[in-house]
């Protein structure tokens, strides 16, 4: 392989893109990426060691920069939300420019992440979308390979955590019928293998490869086998023709971390056998050296991995439907418009380190300082709604960063030590953030300043704001309270 090859990742601050560039780069790769926010790259280990393109694929001119001397186009974005005729027209533009991109840049192989699907029948639009794409890449004149995986099943993967929280949550499942559908899982250490070993195909392949781990199951079986590897029982399973696919992500979105954005076409997709037709990459790219790893393997492994922190990309890390993506404004462009803040400030003789860690390691299992039941309930009434609810958590325990989903909230920006900003991702009539900063006192203690911001939208907006006001009173008061007597707990007892 030539060290001077050069790779452009799409989706590299999603899942499989994530831990597709640090591979690409052990490989000898150089490798760029396309992105729409770089900040979300900020403190990603390999931010350095990449070109960086500010763009995405509904933009001709950012592709036709990014494009440019690539050897590899690596296609690994995908919506699993919004509009359904939306939906599929964004996919299908966004598959053409690429398209138009890569051969116009003489780009020798794109490769392609799709989904596997019933060779006959109506697909779901999600499984429709994936195929329109692949076809539409295969049709470019640029030499495409394009994967067609099931399930995927890694630490973090949105299909092992709907398992792994169905499974956890309920000692008796009734399910909808698809349980009894058959599913070919693949562990995500083998999709990346494949990936990777895409980029070197001979230049006269152009097709679709289906590929699958070495185990055919049926989805109930997956639940139990997850069951055996977590140490709990084997669920008993009702399959229930009353539950519809909508009717089934909502009981999904309600009792897992997923939310239903997500889930719907996730499920949709599950009221197919979705099995390998075919193992033809097999005379391409020989199995991974000891074996295409099986399903409970998988399982085991991306437990150990969560359990040890070490999470390399999260669902958590997709872009959520209907959240607000844009940044805080300055505080001088407030002018003119109708902001409400709550601010909150504490002294504290527990020293800046002290106060910043439990700042950093809030969320997620430790909470948030202040009325656990309310905070529950704010969460509740977003899954109520579609959101993500405040199950979603946080991928490490005790380091936040830029980009990085925290329960309801996302990380837009992290001064470390100092400064903590998230963005509201919970259903709001308009738009809120959650700042925390501490500082330093003479006298080796801290400030702590605290700061919520909410842009209202609309009349809807200010009654809210008006509604829970009095809550907000007993609740960031506490938070201010609670965090600043925390940190001077521990450094007592250090």
């Amino acid at each position: 392989m030539s060290e001077e090859r050069r790779a452009l990742v799409t989706g590299a601050t999603g899942y499989i893109g994530g831990r597709l560039v640090p591979r690409l780069l052990a490989a000898g790769f150089t490798v760029r990426v396309l992105v729409r926010n770089p900040d979300k790259l900020r403190d990603v280990p390999w931010a350095g060691d990449v070109e960086i393109v500010t763009g995405d694929l509904g933009d001709p001119a950012s592709l036709a920069t990014a494009s440019a001397d690539v050897d590899v186009f690596y296609y690994l974005v995908h919506s699993m939300g919004g509009k359904k005729k939306d939906f599929e027209q964004v996919e299908k533009e966004s598959a053409e420019n690429v398209a138009s991109a890569a051969a116009a840049a003489g780009v020798k192989r794109i490769v392609y992440l799709g989904g596997l699907h019933p060779l006959t029948g109506d697909l779901s639009p999600h499984l429709r979308s994936r195929v329109e794409v692949g076809r539409i890449l295969l049709e470019s004149g640029v030499p495409t390979a394009a994967l067609q995986a099931g399930v995927v099943i890694g630490s973090g993967s949105t299909s092992f955590e709907m398992i792994r929280h169905l499974t956890d949550v309920l000692p008796y499942m009734p399910a909808p019928k698809w349980v009894r559908n058959f599913i070919q899982p693949i562990a995500v250490r083998d999709v990346l293998y494949y990936l990777l070993k895409s980029a070197d195909l001979p230049e006269d392949v152009n097709r679709t490869f289906d590929i699958g781990g070495p185990d055919r199951l049926r989805y109930g079986q997956m639940m139990n086998g997850y069951a055996l590897e977590a140490g709990l029982k084997q669920r008993p399973i009702a399959a229930l023709p009353v539950l519809t696919p909508w009717l089934a992500s909502q009981w999904v979105n309600l009792v897992t971390p997923i939310p239903r954005s997500l889930a719907i076409p996730i499920i949709a997709s599950l009221q197919f056998d979705c099995v390998t037709h075919e193992h033809d990459i097999r005379s391409y790219i020989p199995d991974p050296e000891g074996g295409l790893t099986p399903y409970r393997r998988a399982v085991r492994l991306a437990l150990e991995k969560e359990k040890a922190g070490e999470i390399e990309t999260s669902w958590q890390d997709a872009f959520v439907e209907g959240a607000a993506s844009d940044p805080l404004p300055s505080d001088p462009d407030w002018a003119g418009h109708t902001v409400f803040t709550d601010i909150k400030q504490r002294t504290t003789k527990a020293p800046p380190a002290a106060v910043w860690r439990v700042v950093e390691g809030i969320g997620g299992q430790n909470g948030w300082y202040s009325f656990p039941l309310a905070w529950a309930a704010r969460g509740l009434m977003d899954k109520v709604v579609g959101g993500v609810g405040l199950r979603r958590g946080r991928r490490s325990a005790t380091r936040l960063n830029t980009g990085d989903a925290l329960d309801f909230w996302r990380v837009e920006a992290i001064d470390r030590g100092s400064f903590l900003r998230l963005r509201a991702e919970m259903k709001v009539p308009g738009r809120a953030w959650l700042e925390m900063r501490v500082g330093a006192t003479g006298d080796g203690g801290s400030v702590y300043d605290q700061r919520a911001v909410f842009f209202p939208r609309g009349l809807g907006g200010r009654l809210y704001w008006f509604a829970i006001l009095p809550f907000h009173g007993a609740i960031f008061n506490g938070m201010a309270n609670r965090i600043t007597a925390t940190a001077l707990a521990a450094g007592a007892e250090a």
